[in-house]
């Protein structure tokens, strides 16, 4: 009982002991420059007009103009005030209400309490019957603290220090916002040195024990709209919060848990860790297919498969034997199995909150340890074949066929694999959200035999958006850029509006570069050296548009193209756990690394290539 006192202590409400409520009329038009002042002459020039004396309206009516126009100009400042300040939050804010930007927002009209219940079942609908009642095994024995071991034992608990967990304390972003507990992340901040040794005795406890309090283990399911307007309760994406002392605890138990990792495991996982990105995903799969391709009849298949809530599929049995495999101790794959089975769960929707439903399935998105689960739960999903390629990031699965002579074989039996080890890991691969790509440039060539997975047919598209990028099958990137450049041009609207506000230039183009120019160079590196010249000065325009507006000159795209490109390929050479890593072999002299042969623009132009290219050039400068 005194373990558990300080976190009563901590969730007792103060704030209705030293604060006093007061109730303010606010509208969902009103802008921030409204000010008491702006109200005032905004009620003098309407009492003029009900007056019906013109001269005073008029008088009332200008005064209005100036205040206006001086709270404008008062509200810009303290928006160039707080960008000088590197304060982003109210900077964002302030260009919001000066745009009037409004995020997708849900009506709560039919939100109701059957609604959230409904909800908390759905999200539960992969709990597997077995894993309810399913009991965690016994922590190997842990030598008692009051007789002193004859011997060295092999299994020593995971320790935290006071100076580990009062560092994870101040490390909490005061702005998220509270688990079920109540304690938001405001008040252990504040309170980190004083609470850092209470803290500190629990987790080593929990550690050594092997067992997670339930109220640690809590969690409210905040349901996110994936778009709007919501048809299904898939169009729903399950958001757990949970007690901010449990993500400072999570945060320690993962730095141990990557200690334990080999660096070489699942090259091809490329979210979650450092050094790692969707351009280096694309990258690689493009590379190996236009490698692939420089052959004489050959073709390349591309599967981009699809599972349902992945996250919330995991059986905790099944990844503890393989965590038990890669080498982790027994009794963390014995804490991290508790920490995923009975663990308490309900659906708050606006008011709403269901009743609260046990779960021993899945990983709660939103928690710190659960996409480093998940990762771990699928790095035995590899090729069986040399001639296929799996690229993953995080649940976004990608097949790589290479076919050769029109042999299919492998490339069909590394399907039907990968669906029996969806079967035995209870991942629901989503026949028909998956996709399938053909790319063929032969110029006698046939439409291969369809693809089938549990008895459904595949679908085949000319197009994908793989990883944020859109991925044509004939490696053509002018659907991609059509899109970047709409979508470039609606965010032009608001850099114009905000010039219309007489903003300082400098805070004009830290929008440009963050909202506009972060839009233009997504994954430049991948596509930029293959597009045409047309769609090139196509993207240059939407750039020299925004020139004009700014009124300062802004860097061109081939320079970034030619930055990142050079960046990306010194972080990784540097890597050597990176799989591109090996595609840079520098030369005998040592001053040039080794050009990768191709035979067509499609190779050449792609990004590992380009990037040897552009890295010899600047060795050749230097």
């Amino acid at each position: 009982m005194e373990k558990d006192f300080p976190l009563v202590l901590l969730s007792k409400p103060v704030s209705t002991d030293v604060t006093v409520d007061k109730s303010i009329r606010v509208f969902p038009n009103q802008k921030p420059w409204m000010t008491t002042q702006v109200c005032k002459l905004l009620k003098a020039r309407d009492a003029a007009f009900r007056s019906g004396d013109r001269a005073l309206y008029r008088a009332a009516r200008a005064d209005l103009r100036k205040g206006v126009k001086k709270a404008k100009l008062d509200h810009r400042r303290i928006i160039e005030a707080h960008l000088s300040s590197n304060n982003t939050r109210e900077v964002w804010k302030g260009i919001h209400d000066i745009t009037n930007y409004r995020g997708c927002q849900v009506t709560a009209d039919h939100l109701s309490a059957a609604l959230a219940e409904e909800l908390n079942n759905y999200f539960a609908r992969f709990e597997a019957p077995n894993q309810q009642n399913s009991a965690a095994p016994p922590p190997p024995s842990i030598p008692s603290c009051s007789t002193p071991p004859s011997s060295p034992s092999p299994v020593m608990p995971l320790t935290v220090t006071e100076d580990d967990v009062r560092k994870a304390l101040l490390a909490v972003n005061p702005r998220k916002a509270a688990g079920p507990d109540g304690v938001p992340g405001k008040v252990l901040r504040a309170c980190a040195p004083q609470i850092a040794p209470i803290l500190t005795e629990i987790f080593n406890l929990s550690l050594a024990q092997a067992v997670i309090p339930s109220c640690l283990k809590s969690a409210t399911i905040i349901p996110v709209p994936k778009k709007s307007p919501i048809s299904t309760l898939n169009d729903y994406r399950p958001v757990a919060l949970t007690p901010v002392i449990m993500k400072c605890f999570e945060r320690l138990v993962l730095r141990h848990i990557n200690d334990h990792l080999p660096p070489d495991l699942d090259p091809h996982q490329f979210a979650y860790r450092t050094n790692r990105s969707t351009e280096d995903a694309i990258a690689l799969a493009l590379h190996t297919a236009l490698s692939h391709l420089e052959e004489q009849q050959s073709y390349v298949r591309m599967l981009f498969v699809d599972y349902s809530s992945a996250f919330n599929t995991i059986i905790p049995d099944i990844l503890i034997r393989k965590l038990d495999t890669i080498g982790l101790p027994p009794l963390t794959c014995a804490w991290i199995k508790d920490f995923l089975t009975d663990r308490p769960q309900a659906v708050r929707l606006g008011p709403h909150l269901s009743p609260t439903r046990t779960l021993s399935t899945g990983s709660p998105q939103g928690c710190v340890l659960s996409p480093l689960l998940y990762c771990l739960y699928t790095y035995d999903c590899s090729p069986q074949y040399d001639s296929n390629l799996i690229v993953k990031f995080a649940d976004d699965t990608t097949v790589v066929g290479l076919i050769s002579k029109g042999d299919e074989a492998a490339y069909r039996e590394e399907v039907l694999k990968l669906a029996a080890w969806c079967s035995d890991n209870n991942l629901a691969l989503n026949t028909k959200k998956t996709k399938e790509i053909i790319v063929d440039f032969r110029r006698h060539s046939t439409d291969p035999a369809p693809l089938y997975i549990n008895g459904e047919r595949v679908e085949r598209v000319h197009t994908f958006r793989f990883l944020g990028v859109v991925l044509s099958n004939n490696i053509s990137w002018t659907e991609n850029i059509t899109e970047v450049i709409k979508k470039a041009q609606q965010r032009l609207h608001f850099l114009r509006v905000l010039r219309k506000h007489n903003l300082d230039p400098s805070l004009l183009t830290t929008f440009y570069r963050t909202s506009i120019e972060s839009l233009l160079t997504y994954c430049i590196t991948v596509w930029y050296g293959s597009c045409t010249m047309a769609d090139r000065e196509r993207l240059q325009r939407v750039v020299k548009a925004a020139q004009r507006i700014i009124g300062s000159p802004l860097p061109s795209l081939s320079d970034i193209y030619s930055s990142r490109c050079l960046g990306r390929a010194g972080k990784i050479i540097k890597d050597s756990s990176h799989p591109g890593s090996g595609l840079f072999d520098l030369l005998p002299s040592g001053r040039r690394y080794r050009c990768i042969r191709s035979r067509t623009n499609r190779l050449k132009n792609s990004f590992f290539p380009k990037a040897i290219t552009i890295l010899n050039s600047h060795m050749h400068g230097h």
